[in-house]
């Protein structure tokens, strides 16, 4: 063995725990946690304290032995700060930096009056491995609250770093066997950065579950108010400014005033189609398939596109499910009458044990070239994954498009 093996060993520990900061510094820049600047700089001042080790094996000068004493006790303690910090969310206090201060009185006075390795080799080892341990029991303690890989890897590193620390003054001399020591130092180091990303990324997709779920609420939540809030303008405009017309045009009928008669009628079936457009009375009076029935007939006389429907009349579904599917056919048909080129649509509704399909297809000229999202797409999707169901796109049988939104049994209701 060659005798500056031990330096280079240690050097590359050094560079090793380097990256290990790195790790945490940019953790600390993408997501702002103060433990991870903790952590950053702590194994920082790890990596400092390797360094003034090899420089003490390099030449033996007390110095070294002493700078190296000093940025121990700060490591542990910025170790164990990061810890509390990590578990408790702990604010900093300017009183804590006596801690830093009686760390370098102990280290000048073991070092340069009591001049015993021994106990400065102790001092070091049961402080490192004392923090060590206790931030291994915290990511255990978060196992048990919040099981996950990253901190149970974390757990399992720390705890078996805080034994290792204690494997130098007990089991070798300072000096002996660096290279096993380096080995499964490096070894837990890697164990750690690993543990920390995997225990970062699930953080991040829990927190993204959790902001999709609540995305969905809202969403579902819009989507009912917005349909509360058609089903009422519609009823307004047809209790309300319908019957004034009604009324208008009968009294203009009465006196003869057939301009002025036709004019109203032209208005009041306006704002009929516009009612029906909002909130299709049908659906909340009698059902699904009825609505669909009017929602075809509606489309065949406006854009002379003839639409075939086939439906089974018997069953019946939940209001916000039979509200889903009659928008997707609606906005199907729409998209079919704006761009397709169609001559021909057809709408089918089947159930089965499987659950509901609704099928609208088209002879035209198939799927949209635009790459860019359409707004009724996402529409129609969204609303369909909000009752539990699927939207899927395809070419159709008869050479247009084909939309086919399914929703499996259990969102059936009998």
């Amino acid at each position: 063995m060659q005798p500056n093996d031990p330096i280079l060993a240690l050097l590359f520990q050094t560079l090793c725990t380097v990256t290990l900061a790195a790790v945490h510094y940019g953790l600390w820049r993408q997501r702002r946690q103060s433990f991870h600047a903790t952590w950053a700089l702590a194994w920082t001042v790890y990596a400092a304290r390797l360094l003034f080790i090899s420089l003490y094996l390099s030449d033996r000068q007390l110095i070294w032995l002493f700078a190296h004493q000093v940025v121990t006790g700060w490591a542990a303690l910025l170790l164990l700060w990061a810890a509390l910090q990590f578990a408790q969310r702990l604010r900093w206090h300017m009183r804590y930096l006596w801690l830093g201060l009686i760390s370098v009185a102990w280290a000048w006075y073991a070092v340069f009056f009591m001049r015993s390795m021994a106990t400065a080799g102790m001092t070091s080892a049961v402080l490192l491995s004392g923090v060590t341990l206790g931030t291994g029991a915290i990511f255990w303690m978060r196992v048990r609250r919040a099981p996950s890989l990253g901190a149970r890897v974390l757990a399992w590193s720390f705890t078996l770093w805080g034994l290792h620390h204690l494997d130098y003054p007990l089991l070798r001399a300072l000096g002996s066997d660096v290279q096993l020591g380096v080995f499964m130092d490096v070894s837990l180091i890697i164990a750690t950065a690993v543990g920390t990303l995997t225990l970062v990324l699930g953080e991040e997709r829990a927190a993204l579950a959790q902001r999709t779920a609540q995305l969905e609420q809202l969403t579902r939540l819009l989507l009912r108010a917005q349909e509360e809030e058609r089903k009422r303008i519609a009823r307004e405009l047809h209790d309300e400014a319908g019957q004034t017309l009604t009324a208008l045009k009968i009294g203009f009928d009465l006196r003869g005033e057939t301009d002025a008669s036709a004019q109203v009628a032209t208005v009041l079936g306006q704002i009929r189609n516009l009612s029906e457009l909002l909130r299709p009375q049908a659906l909340d009076d009698l059902g699904l398939v009825p609505a669909l029935r009017a929602l075809t007939q509606d489309i065949a006389k406006r854009t002379q596109i003839e639409v075939t429907l086939e439906a089974d009349d018997t069953a019946h579904w939940p209001p916000d499910v039979a509200a889903a599917l009659y928008r997707v056919a609606q906005e199907a048909l729409t998209n079919v009458a704006r761009h397709s080129g169609a001559a021909h649509a057809w709408v089918q509704l089947e159930t089965d044990a499987e659950g509901i399909r609704l099928i609208v297809e088209d002879d035209g000229r198939g799927a949209p070239t635009d790459p860019r999202p359409h707004l009724g797409l996402l529409g129609m999707r969204e609303r369909m994954t909000l009752v539990g169901g699927d939207l899927k796109l395809g070419p159709a049988s008869r050479g247009g498009l084909r939309v086919e939104a399914a929703l499996p049994a259990a969102g059936e209701a009998s």
